[in-house]
């Protein structure tokens, strides 16, 4: 829309109040029970960042800080729709959505990984995306198994 019919000051403004949408993958959106329960979070917390919005005055101020929480209610309004609850897994006899992997590379580095949902991964807290390369590798695969990952072979040593 062009400025000339909103009440924005500038071009700019009218850029700075509406944000491009967040990026959604293309992957099916499996979460796990805390994934979901995290979302749900997110989501209050973009309805309580518009919300605190409504107390500034001048309109062009509010566009521009409301911009932000409305893209993220957007964003959580529909990965919340599209989510995929996966339970825990029964067995641990292979790596699946849910479990807990520990394994050793080449390197004699031990790192350990829950398999989660896209918007759950964190790896620096111990969580990884299922559509991430290494999670990709050790699905389906058993304690002992090896698999290579780029140039490195990793060996499962527990599943949880």
């Amino acid at each position: 829309m062009s400025v000339a019919f909103t009440k924005e000051e500038s071009a700019e403004t009218a850029s700075e109040t509406l944000l491009p949408d967040r990026p959604v993958s293309p992957h099916p959106n499996l979460v796990t029970e805390a994934g979901l329960k995290a979302l749900e979070l997110q989501l209050q917390q973009a309805r309580q960042a518009y919300d605190a919005t409504a107390t500034i005055e001048d309109v062009n101020e509010r566009r521009r800080q409301a911009a932000s929480p409305v893209r993220d209610l957007r964003y959580f309004a529909e990965r919340i729709r599209t989510a995929q609850v996966v339970p825990d897994p029964t067995s641990i006899d292979t790596v699946a959505f849910g479990s807990t992997v520990t394994f050793s590379r080449d390197d004699g580095r031990v790192q350990k990984y829950r398999i989660v949902g896209e918007d759950e991964a964190d790896p620096k807290g111990g969580t990884i995306s299922y559509v991430s390369p290494v999670a990709k590798m050790l699905m389906g695969k058993a304690v002992g198994d090896v698999v290579s990952v780029g140039n490195q072979e990793l060996e499962i040593i527990a599943i949880a």
